[in-house]
């Protein structure tokens, strides 16, 4: 049975014709020779979905051709039927429509007077076939130790990857970061130095295959391995830090074992700490600072501290303050995070209290960004306050508002460990009501949104 695509607003372009203009002038020098060309574009050169010129024409099963992105994004949302005659797909192999496509550029050219560009043959995506050939290729040349070919392999999945969004997905869903994983660890393992280039290619591209497997995970979450991304973080070419520390940041996201790793290997928090200090672009700081959060907030830092008094020595406190004087949003949300790891050490907490930006930064940040930077400012306020034995901070926080703000957290709604601290907090700053000139009950942030 026929069933139509339905009609929809980009139905109506269907009948529609594109207009080019050419302005002949007269010999007498004014407008009036102008005239307006149409041209309509054949209908059976349209795709039924998009309505528009098809650039690379596939045919489906049920014999209708589509354009291959129009056709690969219905698939990809979940139908199973042609959307011209609505029949079940008995497969979603794509055959590309040569003889359609060539008459397609046939009729460009033709019309090129009228500003018509050819469109460009396109390329063969890549399917899970050629991603496991490749693959297995790349795991060969790694047992024999071939730096050269493995090198011309890596680079073959990156050019696949460079020419269409499709490719990368395809190249990432076939299993491909688990082998360049491999590979990863494999040369790290034999030198960093002498392999250089193809580690820094392999790190390229293990930027995007992510999410890995176990097996992937457990490869570039080796010791060497580590201390390979570690050592491009200190590289001076900023791409490669860049896709280190990317790397660094979607390995932790999805596998915290690797932090107990990572913790002791020389130079990590420096390295991490000049990313944010001397930032190479907004990206690479919010993976900077989600890698130092990873480190600072794991269980392992919690019973060793080095790595956090290592990031307090170099400052990352005052860093961290200056940031979040007017940093956006995701990263004023990293900043408070790791500034609240910090926190949870006796140094980080002494670094915060003598500092003078502390308080007032916290305090701003309160019902101003996001419920997150919320949640992490009343612990980091609850963190500091909960060891003022003098009152020195509590008075400071009231002098800011504090007291109104944390109140009106409580009034809004937050989660069960936050209305904990912000009670406390509250019953520590009543204590000092006293000796506050400032202490005023102001509700105009009362419902408020974040």
């Amino acid at each position: 049975i026929y069933k139509p695509y339905p009609i929809t607003y980009q139905a109506i372009r269907f009948n529609m014709i594109f207009s080019f203009r050419r302005r002949r002038a007269s010999r007498g020098g004014n407008d009036e020779g102008n005239s307006d060309l149409e041209l309509t574009i054949p209908s059976h050169f349209r795709c039924p979905i998009s309505l528009d010129l098809m650039k690379d024409p596939v045919t489906l099963s049920t014999g209708i051709t589509y354009d291959r992105e129009s056709i690969e994004r219905w698939i990809e949302a979940g139908n199973g039927t042609c959307p011209v005659t609505n029949q079940v797909l008995s497969h979603f192999d794509q055959i590309p429509n040569h003889a359609i496509r060539k008459m397609i550029q046939d009729w460009c050219v033709e019309n090129r007077s009228h500003g018509i560009e050819r469109i460009p043959t396109p390329r063969i995506p890549v399917s899970s076939y050629d991603v496991s050939q490749i693959c297995s290729r790349i795991m060969a040349a790694t047992q024999r130790g071939d730096d050269k070919k493995c090198r011309e392999l890596v680079g073959k999945i990156k050019n696949w990857a460079k020419e269409s969004d499709r490719n990368k997905k395809c190249i990432a869903e076939n299993g491909a970061g688990c082998y360049l994983s491999e590979s990863f660890e494999t040369f790290s393992s034999i030198s960093i130095q002498k392999h250089e280039g193809l580690l820094e290619d392999i790190l390229s591209a293990l930027t995007w295959v992510f999410p890995l497997g176990q097996e992937g995970l457990s490869k570039l979450g080796s010791t060497p391995s580590l201390r390979c991304m570690v050592w491009f973080l200190k590289s001076e070419d900023l791409s490669t830090r860049q896709n280190a520390v990317l790397a660094l940041k979607e390995l932790l996201s999805q596998d915290e074992r690797p932090v107990n790793g990572l913790i002791e290997i020389e130079g990590v928090a420096e390295a991490l700490f000049k990313i944010v200090k001397v930032p190479i672009c907004p990206t690479a700081t919010k993976a900077s600072l989600m890698v130092i959060y990873y480190l600072v907030s794991s269980k392992a830092t919690s019973d060793d501290q080095k790595i956090t008094s290592q990031f307090v020595e170099l400052g990352l406190v005052s860093l961290i303050l200056e940031i979040l004087v007017d940093a956006e949003k995701s990263i004023c949300e990293k900043s408070l995070g790791v500034l609240n790891g910090i926190c949870s050490s006796n140094e980080g907490r002494e670094k915060a209290h003598s500092h003078a930006l502390t308080i007032p930064v916290l305090v701003k940040k309160l019902l101003r960004v996001s419920e997150m930077a919320t949640e992490f400012s009343v612990s980091i306020l609850w963190k500091l306050c909960k060891g003022d034995n003098e009152g020195h901070l509590l008075v400071e926080a009231l002098q800011v508002g504090a007291f109104q703000k944390v109140l009106v957290v409580l009034q809004v709604g937050c989660g069960e460990k936050t209305k904990g601290k912000a009670t406390e907090l509250l019953k520590m700053m009543n204590q000092y009501k006293d000796r506050s000139d400032c202490f005023d009950l102001d509700f105009m942030y009362v419902k408020r949104p974040y």
